[in-house]
């Protein structure tokens, strides 16, 4: 399925966040979403998962779901959200139960994305004996189990230290290879966004609105570090958020004299 962005905008009580956000999100592509402290990222995810409804705009499915989807749309949280009292494939068929699938179908799909994420040695593992990143993992794991047309992920690697962060971005460079799902992907980390974008959205300091966007002509798999293309993006990417970052200052500066 596509995800299309038509005039999106919002405001807050007297504070606009968003203004005239249009785009789209092709099936298969991850489309990272940057952009200043404050900008409205994690408030466009919030209207693209219908957790709420922007003021003016719309936001559309287009196309067939893919085949057995339980759900359209699946989040994945920087805090993991997962139950502490329920184990890794307690914590995946928490999705599953509000479905009619039988016990055999449930199995089925939790061995699955269990063996997809790396986590079948692990199933009867409670949260609380799991690092940061296999928490993570697990939380991707449930996404998935749903089959959904976008996987929305807010900042899901912010939470880990930096060598756990690289190994979760080799990680989700082999999901979407395997099977390549839809992802919209809120983060601050330019290099996350260079690595795993198809697209990225640069929005303004607020309003957010899309001020570029950027995208990277190159297989998932073959960005590397230290690659000199990428390390050229991902600075114009830094330029383009310091210039948005300190009139922001500016601005509350002139606010506050």
């Amino acid at each position: 399925m596509d995800l299309l962005l038509r005039g999106v905008s919002h405001t807050y009580g007297d504070t606009q966040v968003l203004r005239d956000i249009d785009l789209a999100v092709g099936e298969g592509e991850i489309v990272c979403i940057i952009g200043p402290s404050g900008c409205g990222k994690s408030t466009l995810l919030r209207f693209i998962g219908g957790l709420e409804r922007p003021d003016a705009g719309e936001v559309l499915l287009a196309g067939a779901p893919p085949a057995g989807s339980l759900n359209p749309l699946t989040y994945v949280f920087q805090d993991f959200a997962l139950l502490p009292w329920r184990t890794v494939e307690g914590n995946v068929s928490l999705v599953l139960e509000d479905h009619e699938l039988s016990a055999a179908e449930r199995r089925g799909i939790i061995d699955d994305v269990l063996a997809r994420t790396s986590l079948s040695d692990f199933k009867t593992a409670l949260p609380r004996q799991l690092s940061g990143g296999m928490k993570q993992r697990v939380a991707i794991a449930r996404a998935l189990s749903v089959r959904p047309a976008v996987m929305l992920m807010d900042e899901p690697l912010s939470a880990l230290d930096s060598q756990t962060r690289e190994l979760l971005m080799d990680d989700l460079v082999g999901l979407w290879q395997r099977e390549r799902f839809t992802a919209c992907y809120v983060t601050h980390n330019l290099a996350e966004a260079v690595r795993l974008g198809h697209k990225i959205v640069v929005l303004s300091r607020r309003p957010g609105r899309i001020r570029e966007i950027v995208e990277i002509d190159r297989d998932l798999a073959d960005r590397q570090q230290a690659d000199a293309k990428l390390d050229a993006i991902q600075r114009d990417l830094w330029q383009l958020l310091r210039d948005e970052a300190r009139a922001a200052d500016r601005e509350l500066a002139d606010d506050t004299v």
